[in-house]
């Protein structure tokens, strides 16, 4: 159990250390986009070999099927709702993301880690030991994300003080995410397992579609599909070595 809160934790924490990246050090909006794009590739590996090829594999194409679906469309009706208040900026570093609330912004990177969080627990469950491609995949991806949604905070008035709050709040809620996929899952048959990992397979596919990809774009211009290419690539290469 502890296991699993240490890895959720690990997780967790890249968007605190963006954030305190954002605040304290001069980087560049297109080396914020550069990572973001490479953690776009690695995230879509893990998705798609971690998540749903194992899923698939151990409970069947339907099940799978079932949950990737209801994912997919969760993740975007909810990120239809808090868009509508600002929350599609939330990973934008500019005056975009300052015209966002701070607090949609916050809501926005829950939506975005919790899913995550429950499946680095579950996991746990049969293996016992972490998928470092989830987890990997996931910290390379929630640092962007805490660095440029920081940085647009600032710019709508949050002192810095209340940004380390909120994000210590977010780190806290990915333990508690990954020990609710641990503990709660714990003695699932495979079938319920392959819905929850395709589930939160689609709903990461969702999200990065939707928010990562384009705001790497947007950030790095022409060269996001090489470097996400060359995330994928990793993703591979750890999937198949670890």
């Amino acid at each position: 159990m502890w296991n699993a809160a240490f890895w959720g934790g690990v997780s967790g924490s890249a968007v605190l250390l963006g954030a305190l990246a954002a605040m304290f050090l001069p980087i560049r909006k297109k080396f914020i986009g550069y990572i973001m794009a490479f953690g776009t590739g690695v995230l879509i590996g893990a998705a798609a070999y971690e998540l749903l090829g194992e899923s698939v594999h151990n409970g069947g194409i339907i099940p799978t099927s079932i949950g990737f679906v209801a994912g997919a469309i969760t993740f975007s009706l909810f990120d239809i709702m808090i868009s509508s208040k600002g929350a599609q900026n939330r990973k934008r570093s500019g005056h975009k993301a300052a015209a966002t609330g701070g607090m949609v912004l916050f809501i926005g990177t829950i939506m975005d880690a919790i899913p995550e969080s429950i499946m680095i627990g579950a996991s746990l469950i049969e293996e016992q030991s972490v998928s470092f491609l989830l987890v990997t995949a996931i910290f390379i991806s929630n640092f962007p994300e805490g660095l440029s949604s920081s940085s647009g905070m600032e710019k709508s008035g949050y002192s810095k003080k209340k940004i380390i709050l909120l994000w210590i709040l977010v780190f806290v809620i990915s333990i508690l995410a990954s020990l609710i996929g641990f503990v709660f899952l714990d003695g699932a048959s495979k079938e319920v397992m392959s819905v929850i990992a395709g589930f939160a397979g689609g709903a990461i596919i969702a999200m990065v579609a939707s928010t990562m990809m384009p705001e790497a774009y947007e950030d790095s211009g022409p060269m996001t599909g090489f470097i996400a290419a060359l995330g994928l690539l990793v993703s591979l290469m750890l999937y198949n070595f670890s």
